[in-house]
């Protein structure tokens, strides 16, 4: 059995998106090194500003060698699961429950610290060696110490949010090479068109908003529609967290009934900005109901552009005046419109048929414009004279690179299309059939 090893990463709808995997023949150092190292020269240099990875000492060493400028923090929901297997024998039920509260609702250092060493106390787990060991690596693991890092989750004491999720429900431990492949592209194509789908919620329908703030108004136009249902969330809790102003620049936020719970935000009235000592929205990417607390205090009806992160907006995918020859953009542009054929087509059986016309006509379009680059390219190595030959032979290889590209892409569109199209006319054709045995009886 071959390790299958998988960096993902979240979108703009906090989804699962696949960077790179590769298969291991063996898992030591060196061959973690070896992915990470082909990975970051498919990444062009870029390094992540973190990463999670499983608590493994292996890939612990590759990441400080390779990514020595990434925060790297381990799975907590893998440390969870050992932790429950190996005290499962041991320790009184209740264990595991304060355990996780330990780790997830302390807020600083202090209090975490203090509700650790009761934890051990209490339980008599004090030379435990599993405990001392992922005490002795708390610092790549438990929140507190990694606040102010961007991991870029919308949810952070999710379980499933560490883990890594693309892959599962296609590929097991009994999965066999045959079929890996065939797995593989059922998962890629699945998550694309989740994507998909999302993006078309997020352009063609409107949240229900919960407040009359013109802020969340403007969130619900900027935001996709998972980063805005977190946003808020965020805001309807200030109703419940008062802020009070302790010093010229600084605010006390605590919720009603539970004044030792208190955050401290500090206020720059000039620059517009609000600073909590919770962090989230260092963390996450999305402003706390601490902040919005402080800023509804202050009558600041509509959110400063620095806390709408353009990774959770709408538009995510839109690209700078330097990016828009990238095959990135042209993939997400094109789907963008080719999903509009999806909701059209499925209104009626003729419908359909059009939309699977045009679709045809544009993959032979695609097809035939392929065809005439390789064309030209032929003629002109023929005919161009040997001096400009090099020079010719760049541009046409690039453009063919670009056109196999595109085709690639317009391949892609098409098959999510026309399955989504299939899927449709079947529901539609028992829709019938079902009408026509009610008219029957």
């Amino acid at each position: 059995m071959l390790p299958l090893v998988s960096i993902t990463g979240l979108n703009h709808h906090a989804q699962p998106v696949l960077f790179g995997c590769a298969l291991l023949n063996y898992e030591s150092d060196s061959a973690y090194v070896w992915l990470l190292q082909n990975w970051l020269h498919a990444m062009s240099g870029n390094y992540p500003v973190s990463i999670t990875t499983e608590p493994d000492h292996r890939i612990q060493m590759a990441v400080a060698q390779v990514l020595p400028q990434t925060h790297h923090r381990f799975c907590r929901w893998s440390i969870f699961r050992e932790t429950h297997e190996k005290l499962a024998q041991t320790c009184h039920p209740t264990f595991h429950e304060d355990f996780r509260k330990c780790i997830h609702e302390t807020e600083t250092v202090d209090e975490f610290e203090s509700c650790w060493q009761a934890l051990v106390a209490r339980f008599t787990l004090a030379d435990n060696e599993w405990l001392q060991s992922i005490y002795s690596a708390r610092h790549q693991w438990v929140p507190v110490y990694m606040q102010e890092t961007f991991f870029g989750e919308l949810y952070p004491t999710e379980e499933t949010s560490s883990r890594n999720t693309f892959f599962e429900g296609y590929v097991n431990a009994t999965t066999s090479m045959q079929s890996l492949v065939k797995q593989y592209e059922s998962a890629v194509t699945g998550w694309h068109e989740m994507e998909l789908k999302a993006d078309f919620e997020t352009a063609n329908t409107t949240p229900l908003l919960k407040t009359p703030s013109p802020m969340e108004k403007q969130a619900a136009s900027l935001y996709t529609r998972r980063a805005f249902l977190k946003f808020q969330e965020e805001l309807v809790e200030t109703l419940a967290n008062p802020a009070t102003k302790v010093e010229d620049t600084t605010y006390r936020v605590a919720k009603f009934g539970d004044g030792e719970k208190a955050h401290l935000v500090r206020f720059n009235p000039l620059e517009m900005k609000a600073v909590c000592s919770c962090h989230m929205f260092e963390s996450s990417g999305i402003i706390c109901r601490h902040a919005l607390s402080v800023f509804r205090a202050k009558n600041v009806l509509t959110l400063p552009s620095e806390y709408v992160l353009k990774r959770w907006s709408r538009d995510a995918n839109v690209p700078s005046s330097t990016q828009q020859d990238s095959l990135s953009v042209r993939y997400n542009s094109l789907r963008k419109e080719a999903i509009k054929f999806v909701e059209e087509g499925a209104k009626s059986i003729h419908i359909y048929n059009v939309a699977q016309d045009a679709l045809q006509v544009a993959a032979n379009k695609v097809a035939a414009s392929k065809k005439r680059v390789n064309q030209q390219s032929l003629i002109l190595n023929q005919q161009t004279p040997e001096s400009d030959k090099e020079k010719k032979i760049r541009e046409l290889t690039s453009e063919l690179e670009s056109t196999n590209e595109r085709c690639e892409v317009y391949r892609a569109n098409l098959l999510a299309v026309l399955r989504e199209m299939e899927d449709q006319k079947l529901k539609l054709s028992v829709k019938v059939q079902n009408a026509r045995l009610t008219l029957k009886e």
